[in-house]
């Protein structure tokens, strides 16, 4: 019997089909040594297939929305593919004991890092979370593709969401990845988290003076910097970084603030 998914709330639904051009897209990268040796993974048949489906639904996307600068197949495998798998590498290494995981996507966009974690992990309940109408059909689009059965696209603003009640403290994992500064990015995720649940923020640079602030405002957030994990991308040597902060305690209740105040008024 297959898992249930999270429940609804009273976000925004997905509805009118979009329509896309069908794209000859050109053949992605054949990487598996590379996969194997950083990540202690690879995909198999089904999950490059999904990959090449991917890479060419972004590409017809792109005719129609701002989703990514990233289209060369090799740079579109290394920044968007690799990377989206980079920071849930710990949890690639362990299937049979995270099974029905349940993953928020914050910020999801074109749908990286969430879409390409769901394809790695069909048995995972991946929320991709993203405010605008427009990519919201997008990743409707992408779901219904790709046949990810245990996936949700939901239209909604992260404060908005991280306040309501059948989403609150029930995931997890939550993903985020290039949306803000990483106090910000703490306080949108850690209030959908479970007690015991992580955070994973997606990084390029990371400062002293940004980790020593977020350190503070974690704690604030009922959560602490449990990892921070540098490297650099397989091919080109591009500077990587995630914080995984785990929620340690419950997150007060004026936390998310409200729309627009995370980002213009930081915490500190």
């Amino acid at each position: 019997m297959k898992p249930k998914l999270p429940p609804r709330t009273a976000a925004k639904p997905v509805n009118r089909p979009l329509d896309l051009p069908t794209i000859a897209a050109p053949d992605l990268p054949d990487l598996a040594e590379t996969w194997q040796q950083t990540l202690q993974w690879q995909p198999n048949a089904i999950q490059q297939q999904q990959f090449q489906q991917l890479y060419a639904a972004v590409l017809a996307g792109n005719q129609r929305l701002n989703l990514t600068r990233i289209t060369e197949p090799t740079e579109f495998w290394e920044k968007h593919l690799w990377d989206s798998l980079y920071g849930i590498q710990p949890y690639l290494a362990a299937p049979s004991q995270l099974a029905a995981f349940s993953v928020i996507d914050i910020g999801s966009g074109a749908g990286f890092p969430g879409v390409p974690v769901a394809i790695a992990r069909p048995d995972w309940q991946v929320t991709l979370l993203e405010a605008t109408h427009k990519k919201g059909k997008f990743l409707q689009y992408l779901v219904t593709l790709l046949g990810l059965d245990l996936t949700r696209p939901v239209v909604e603003r992260a404060e908005v969401l991280g306040q309501a009640a059948n989403e609150r403290g029930h995931y997890d994992l939550a993903l985020i990845r290039a949306v803000a500064p990483p106090t910000v990015c703490a306080e949108y995720t850690l209030p959908f988290l479970k007690p015991g649940g992580v955070a994973i923020l997606y990084r390029g640079q990371l400062t002293e003076a940004e980790a020593k602030t977020l350190e503070q405002v974690v704690t604030q957030l009922g959560g602490k910097v449990e990892t921070v994990r540098a490297g650099t991308t397989p091919l080109t040597g591009g500077e990587r970084h995630c914080l995984y902060l785990r929620k340690v305690s419950q997150t007060p209740d004026q936390f998310p603030r409200a729309v627009g105040i995370p980002t213009h008024n930081p915490l500190c």
